[in-house]
């Protein structure tokens, strides 16, 4: 494990494999470095391949008051740890991170797997959401919040949340949850930040899985056809989700130029 120090002083942990041009994946909610693993496995044939812990995960630190900004320096300082040319692929609320940066830096590629922006399609979120998730994180209510991510922001019904918490992964839930008002802060209102997105000039991929809900394969669609240089493409997966068999034969391309 490799650590860099973000702009505020945060030391930002970070692991790399295979050789070749760096790729850095981000991960959205409840993920660490060692979620992206498989998928870095998989892409090490191709590339120098980069898993981090973001702000207040895992053994990364966490400097208060969180801001979207830190987050975006974060990857900053570890992109240029990494010579400064870093391609991103950034998972749900990690691809919103992505598309933040790299609409700020001149980076190579960058690619998104179903970022959770709302065109004229799809639930609108609660408006209170990051408050409410500071609170029950700020009491260490941590099932609590868990509960109230997934049901307020992912829309899994409580029947679904409550065969969730059976499962072997909760802990690991609950262990990350005072994180979740970061993600609910990328995210924001789900609107399109169409005046900062007119800034990507990099070319972008924006990914969605087939068997995701229609609103999250349509806003894949329409971000792709919004961003200056991007195209969109589809996967065979799990409801918004996707392993390292469907991505690796879409990202190694688009990633490769």
């Amino acid at each position: 494990m490799e650590e860099v120090i973000s702009r505020d002083g945060t030391r930002i942990a970070y692991e790399r494999s295979g050789d070749g041009p760096p790729v850095i994946i981000v991960g959205g909610a409840f993920a660490d470095r060692n979620t992206g693993a498989a998928l870095a496995e998989a892409l090490a044939a191709h590339f120098t391949v980069v898993t981090y812990d973001r702000r207040g995960r895992g053994a990364s630190g966490d400097t208060p008051p969180y801001a979207v900004e830190r987050e975006i320096e974060d990857l900053e300082a570890l992109n240029e740890a990494l010579g400064g040319s870093a391609a991103l692929y950034g998972n749900s609320s990690g691809g919103c991170l992505a598309l933040e940066v790299a609409a700020r830096n001149p980076l190579p590629r960058v690619a998104v797997f179903e970022p959770p922006y709302r065109f004229d399609e799809g639930p609108r979120p609660d408006p209170e959401l990051r408050e409410r998730l500071e609170r029950l994180a700020s009491e260490g209510r941590r099932a609590e919040t868990v509960e109230h991510f997934l049901t307020a922001a992912m829309n899994i019904p409580p029947q679904g949340v409550e065969h969730m918490r059976q499962m072997p992964m909760w802990p690991g839930l609950e262990a990350i949850s005072h994180t979740l008002p970061y993600d609910a802060a990328l995210v924001g209102d789900r609107s399109w930040p169409a005046d900062r997105m007119a800034g990507l000039k990099s070319p972008a991929l924006v990914i969605a899985s087939t068997a995701s809900a229609p609103w999250l394969r349509h806003t894949a669609e329409k971000a792709a056809e919004a961003l200056p240089a991007g195209e969109h493409a589809s996967v065979d997966g799990p409801p918004h989700d996707a392993g390292p068999d469907e991505l690796e034969p879409v990202l190694v391309p688009f990633l490769r130029g």
